[in-house]
């Protein structure tokens, strides 16, 4: 009996709530009828998900959990460890030997020691572990080649969890692919000593959510795999306007994201604290998931007396998000770019807002003016400027004829663009076609006709950047 074949995706964790687009990537990708194994490094502790997430078909293997390696001494937790890897790579040992050294030898020294000798001496043992959960996923692979062959497999985030997925392709002989996103793009200690520039080099193909992303990628190795724009996406069904309700005398204005820097939430605190010194009648809430500056923000309301003014509240699922939308009268995210690096593409709740038809402000950095246009389907500012994204908000505010014309432009564009069946599809192909490649190369030669007798798996040579590319 011939089984479909599977692509393996392979996340950091799953399922997450802050990662709404690759739950509805994966479910969208099942509806087109690709059939997909979700190899998850963590087990998130998370007490809401989405409702799509129980739509999902897809196993999922959770690789064995591990302390920290960095909080730990590498002798000390390879010993508590080790006997979780254990079978797994022995089983590859025996499967694919040369393959197996390979591997180990450039995770060694083309990864380990290169990061040593840039770092003055300092070896990143977080690559010794990266091997071993790359070991448990590459001998599953080979050991469901009969009844479940996953022939392609697929890392989201262009960091650790690629780094797994590349080290699995070399053990196992499978192609792989993989999705860059924001900061594992910018942040250098992410893919340190160019290790990203060797992912692109070693890929069959790369997609990110900008074209920003993209033209840097392209530039950072002219030589690598392709590289495609594909966009999140989201439900235009469920992020619709409610048109039939009625106006409010106090306006509402949103934002939404976790509590991080990128976001610019101290720089909104502000704004509101100068319409409010101006005289203007509003409430503000701030929806999203605690983080590092969940702190900060809240000292800045309080500090600033706005309390009455200013909600902060919690993350929540995508179905109740899409009801905080319909409650509220302009949406603003006035992201930043972090010292580091760090940066949003497209923030996802950008686009929501924008299909809820709600006027827009944000901020003209990465890849935001390719769905915001300024005056035309939402305002734009400079990045870390209060008094600019002040006086945008009171433009809305005080502007109702504004609002509704820049509301219906944006979800204009959000049909237009980024509806989530459409930006998958795109992937869809990119995957098909690789799948297609692969059954291709592992036909049997007509010339061969002993190779009928070979397992493909085991035909398969890889090349390991050993030097970096």
């Amino acid at each position: 009996m011939k089984h479909q074949q599977t692509i393996g995706y392979v996340l950091k964790g799953y399922p997450r709530i802050s990662e709404t687009f690759i739950i509805n990537e994966i479910y969208l990708l099942e509806q087109m009828g690709l059939k997909l194994h979700i190899f998850s490094v963590k087990r998130p502790n998370e007490k809401k998900s989405h409702a799509v997430v129980d739509k999902i078909k897809a196993p999922v293997t959770y690789l064995p959990e591990t302390d920290s390696i960095t909080e730990s001494r590498f002798g000390l937790w390879l010993a508590k460890h080790l006997s979780r890897f254990a079978g797994s790579h022995l089983r590859l040992m025996r499967r694919r030997p040369r393959a197996w050294l390979h591997t180990l030898l450039y995770t060694i020294f083309g990864l380990g020691f290169q990061f040593s000798l840039a770092q003055g001496g300092r070896f990143k043992y977080s690559f010794i572990k990266e091997f071993l959960q790359a070991g448990v996923i590459a001998e599953q692979v080979l050991a469901a080649q009969i009844s479940e062959p996953i022939e392609h497999l697929h890392g989201h985030f262009s960091h650790g969890a690629t780094t797994i997925t590349m080290l699995a392709s070399y053990l196992c002989g499978v192609p792989f692919s993989f999705t860059a996103h924001a900061k594992d793009i910018y942040l250098p200690k992410l893919n340190p000593n160019g290790l990203l520039q060797t992912k692109i080099a070693n890929a069959r193909f790369v997609a990110t959510c900008t074209d920003a992303n993209r033209q840097y990628l392209e530039q950072l190795y002219p030589d690598g795999a392709p590289i495609h724009t594909i966009y999140h996406g989201l439900d235009t069904s469920l992020f619709a306007p409610d048109r039939t309700r009625a106006a409010r005398d106090v306006p509402v204005i949103l934002s939404v994201g976790r509590f991080v820097e990128k976001k610019g939430f101290p720089y909104l605190v502000e704004a509101c604290r100068i319409l409010k010194d101006r005289g203007h009648s509003f409430r503000c809430r701030i929806v999203g998931q605690a983080d590092e500056q969940s702190p900060l923000v809240a000292r800045l309301v309080q500090e600033g007396g706005l309390s009455d003014i200013i909600a902060l509240e919690g993350g929540v699922t995508q179905e109740a998000l899409r009801t905080i939308y319909a409650q509220a009268d302009i949406f603003t995210l006035p992201c930043l770019v972090v010292d580091s690096g760090d940066r949003d593409g497209i923030p996802n709740v950008l686009a929501e807002g924008m299909a809820m038809e709600l006027p827009v402000v944000s901020t003209s950095i990465s890849g935001i003016p390719e769905i915001v246009e300024h005056d035309v389907n939402g305002l734009l500012i400079e990045q870390k400027d209060a008094l600019a994204l002040a006086n945008a908000l009171e433009q809305l505010l005080l502007d109702a004829e504004l609002r509704h014309r820049l509301g219906q432009a944006a979800r204009a564009t959000i049909l237009d663009v980024f509806d989530s069946w459409q930006t998958t599809v795109a992937l869809r192909d990119l995957f098909t076609s690789e799948l297609e490649k692969r059954a291709q190369s592992l036909r049997p030669q007509p010339s061969r006709p002993d190779n009928i007798h070979t397992s493909p798996m085991e035909s398969i040579t890889i090349t390991l950047p050993i030097e970096r590319r």
